[in-house]
């Protein structure tokens, strides 16, 4: 009997052994590196990943969508959605970017608006994001509308919000101050703080608590004292508020804000989510995952420009790649007893 009891020990121990799932998903990125560097040789004669400029360049495109991303996946976790976040980015981008005007340039269209401390516009764009959100939120939270339709609503009317605020015109020229917010790595910065703070948040606090009971079982959470509704105008307030933070970067980094900006980002910030192992049935997703998503997304985007394939032909791959991540949750969840 000893024999046998030290022999299954170790099997045992070997089946509570369960890998990271950022691991799993930081995997796929070294494989989707190392094909593009192979065919960097094959086909460029010339190393893809050994270029800093290039990765750092794809690290910066990736900031404003991955600070969305990072909003975005603690929706999904609730099990709802938000396809807003892009035209917020648009509205932010555009009202802020108001306040932030020098003199020498904009006093004739915005006299009241001009050489305005950089907190001002900062604030002004948070703010606007903030209200997106709770607007969200409230909409959800304590109409029962589904939030497809919720968020599908205020993207619309956020977008013309942007267009009828200057009547489609753009506006640049920036204060130095405001400019230098996008600049340098300072986006990156600003992303990685960013996924740092909510996935403290979601690991460690009650906040994140909640927000995956609520996803796991919004019944049961709400039996065991979860104010849900409460909860889930939160949650959709903070993923309206780093869509503000996101226009605002956005806005600061091309020095100029435009009506059409932020177009498809909310569908990007998703499929990084997605793809980082987040579920669309709730309750499952950590920031980490969705970072390295948002990775392997601009790793794609970069990698078929350095490969010079034309643009239409990333498109159909990601969506190919957001389709499969979907088709893997779905396998997943059935494995559970869940239902997608």
């Amino acid at each position: 009997m000893a024999p046998a009891q030290s022999s299954a020990a170790p099997g045992r121990a070997r089946s509570r052994f369960r890998a990271p799932p950022e691991l799993n998903i930081l995997t796929v990125l070294v494989g989707v590196a190392l094909v593009f560097e192979v065919l960097g040789w094959l086909t460029q004669g010339q190393s893809f990943l050994m270029n800093s400029q290039r990765l750092t360049i794809m690290i910066l495109q990736v900031s404003v969508v991955g600070i969305i991303a990072i909003g975005v996946t603690q929706v999904i976790i609730t099990g709802g959605i938000d396809l807003s976040s892009g035209s917020v980015v648009a509205m932010t981008a555009m009202i802020s970017m108001s306040f932030a005007q020098v003199s020498s340039y904009a006093s004739a269209v915005y006299p009241a608006l001009t050489d305005l401390p950089v907190i001002v516009p900062v604030a002004v764009g948070l703010l606007i994001g903030l209200a997106a959100g709770l607007i969200n939120g409230a909409l959800i939270a304590y109409t029962g509308i589904p939030a497809f339709i919720a968020t599908l609503g205020v993207m619309v009317s956020a977008r013309g919000i942007a267009k009828w605020y200057t009547n489609g015109k753009p506006i640049s020229f920036p204060t130095s101050s405001f400019a230098a917010i996008g600049s340098g790595v300072w986006p990156v910065v600003i992303f990685l703080v960013v996924a740092a703070i909510f996935h403290v948040a979601l690991r460690y606090t009650r906040y994140g608590k909640f927000t995956y009971a609520i996803g796991a079982n919004r019944q049961a959470a709400r039996v065991s004292g979860i104010n849900v509704q409460t909860h889930l105008i939160k949650v959709y307030a903070i993923a309206g508020l780093l869509s503000g933070l996101a226009g605002i970067v956005a806005a600061a980094r091309a020095q100029t804000a435009q009506s059409g900006m932020g177009a498809m980002y909310e569908l990007d910030a998703i499929a990084a989510a997605v793809i980082g192992g987040t579920s669309l049935a709730g309750g499952v997703g950590r920031i980490g995952g969705t970072v390295i998503g948002m990775l392997i997304l601009g790793l794609m985007t970069s990698g078929f420009t350095f490969l010079r394939i034309d643009a239409f032909y990333q498109e159909i791959v990601k969506g190919v790649i957001i389709v499969a991540a979907v088709v893997v949750d779905v396998y997943r969840q059935r494995r559970r007893g869940r239902v997608l």
